[in-house]
């Protein structure tokens, strides 16, 4: 990795990443701030969720109900809305991190310096999980942080499970950058490596979502990435969360190197 290239692309896209992280503190605040409020009706949601059909209590992931903060933003937040702000997050950082670069000819610029493609690449790449795990511990932080505030001691909360929560949603988007990241490493075309990281992050979504609304279709979630994160799961303590994170990191990983490899090889225009 390239240390003085590190600090200047992470100072080009700090805006970028810290609208995503402080966009999603302001939504965990404010989920924390609102559950007192849906805390006092909590029987009559459950009796309501009760009365939805199974696939749509699925695909939403509220299966655990609304009886403690960590369940309440396990539907609310973390299986819905969290994954396609961080998809598009990885896919737009990704593209403009890489494709974007070659596209335009600025690459050309950072190829003429005595760094290695492989390091560029590399660099590239550090940014990209620098990015991802700044709004993850954002997030985060701003979740305790709202516990503090808004909960004390009036409701369950539990923080272990609410952190391990955290945590497989940045090993879920690991694997997603890799391979968004590996994609914009083979393209010299920024519109064409953003639709088929596109197509794959929320094709993967997509068959995630009927796979949880239908069992004669619940095959497609074994083709998805996306199968591996179960929010509702996590914080009823249920799940292999281990086995979940191991295989997440691994698929991510194997798409950073081989984008850096790909890269490192590939022949660019002039």
């Amino acid at each position: 990795m390239n240390a003085p290239l590190f600090k200047q692309m992470l100072k080009i896209n700090l805006k970028g990443i810290s609208n995503y992280a402080f966009g999603s503190a302001f939504y965990i605040l404010l989920m924390f701030w609102l559950y007192p409020g849906i805390a006092q009706n909590t029987g009559s949601l459950n009796e309501l969720m009760l009365a939805l059909p199974e696939g749509i209590v699925n695909a939403f992931g509220i299966q655990a109900g609304f009886g403690s903060m960590e369940a309440f933003i396990s539907g609310e937040y973390y299986g819905l809305i969290l994954p396609l702000l961080l998809s598009i997050f990885s896919i737009m950082l990704s593209t403009g991190l890489m494709a974007r670069l070659v596209d335009q000819g600025s690459m050309a610029y950072l190829l003429s310096t005595p760094t290695s493609r492989r390091h560029i690449a590399a660099t590239q790449a550090s940014v990209l999980i620098a990015g991802l795990l700044l709004i993850i511990v954002v997030t985060t932080a701003a979740g305790f942080i709202g516990y503090a505030m808004f909960i004390g001691d009036r409701y369950e909360f539990n923080g272990s499970r609410f952190l391990l929560l955290n945590v497989i949603a940045l090993m879920l988007f690991f694997a997603i950058g890799g391979i968004s990241f590996f994609v914009s490493a083979l393209s010299s075309d920024e519109k064409k490596a953003l639709g088929i990281s596109g197509v794959i992050t929320f094709g993967m979504f997509g068959l995630d979502m009927l796979g949880k609304i239908s069992e004669s279709v619940q095959w497609l979630r074994f083709v998805s990435l996306f199968s591996l994160y179960r929010p509702s799961e996590i914080v009823r303590g249920g799940g292999d969360a281990v086995l979940a994170l191991v295989i997440l990191f691994l698929i991510g990983l194997a798409g950073f190197i081989a984008g850096v490899i790909a890269f490192s090889k590939r022949d660019l225009p002039l």
